[in-house]
């Protein structure tokens, strides 16, 4: 028997009009510590994954939206901390430092995110690409079986040196083109001209009250720098 049109990769495929787009604390609080401890989720929307066994590209659904998977994150060795990140292709690579997920209810630490960047390759000759991960971790196996039964507890705990469950936000960062880097500057100097003649079509760029009124208004965008470059230019380009 086929499933039904709403159920898509083993879980519920939202209808049309609706979008999954949980906060960082709805996913550790709501998602991630029920998943890790059995209990039943809010909605079954986010399937189970092995993210070593996918490339980003060849994760299932569209690739230009943002993706939510939980994935049995499983440790290196015994008793390190690196976990296995290698994929068919490439492998993923942390970025900066792990931010703090706060509950908002309680001001307590629930979670952490960690950031992650698919390189393609091997090292150390592996390159970049535009695929970014958020990875959601528990805070604290104590802190976070606070409030679940102790049998449960006790079976999670033990599969904690060496597996535990994470949910993972995968997408691909859009770049700006060298185009778009190139026209946009002229784009917005036009824009800022064709303003001041409007108001006075004996004003010039180049005069001093011009130039002041042009600064005032773009401080309050932040863009300040830009005006003053445009302003000093003799010929009216921007230099």
């Amino acid at each position: 028997m086929e499933k039904p049109d709403f159920i898509k990769y083993g879980v519920q495929k939202l209808p049309p009009g609706f979008r999954f787009h949980p906060t960082d604390e709805e996913l550790v609080v709501h998602y991630l510590t029920r998943k890790a401890f059995s209990f039943p989720l809010p909605a079954t929307v986010i399937p189970e994954i092995d993210l070593g066994k996918f490339d980003p590209w060849d994760l299932p659904g569209g690739s230009e939206e943002e993706r939510y998977f939980f994935n049995l994150r499983e440790a290196k060795y015994l008793n390190g901390k690196r976990f296995k990140r290698a994929t068919m292709s490439g492998y993923w690579k942390a970025t900066g430092r792990d931010k703090p997920i706060i509950a908002s209810r309680c001001n307590q630490l629930v979670g952490w995110k960690k950031d992650l960047v698919f390189y393609r390759g091997k090292p150390p000759h592996a390159s970049p690409t535009d695929w970014i991960m958020h990875e959601y971790r528990l805070a604290a196996t104590e802190t976070s079986a606070s409030g679940f039964s102790q049998r449960k507890f006790s079976a999670h705990s033990s599969m904690a040196h060496t597996k535990e469950w994470v949910v993972c936000r995968i997408f691909r960062k859009r770049r700006a083109t060298r185009m778009d880097a190139e026209i946009t500057p002229y784009y917005n100097y036009s824009r800022i001209r064709s303003n001041i003649e409007h108001i006075d079509p004996d004003a010039s760029v180049s005069s001093s009250s011009s130039s002041s009124s042009c600064v005032t208004d773009l401080s309050e965008d932040g863009e300040e720098g830009s005006s003053n470059s445009m302003a000093s230019s003799p010929n009216g380009r921007e230099v």
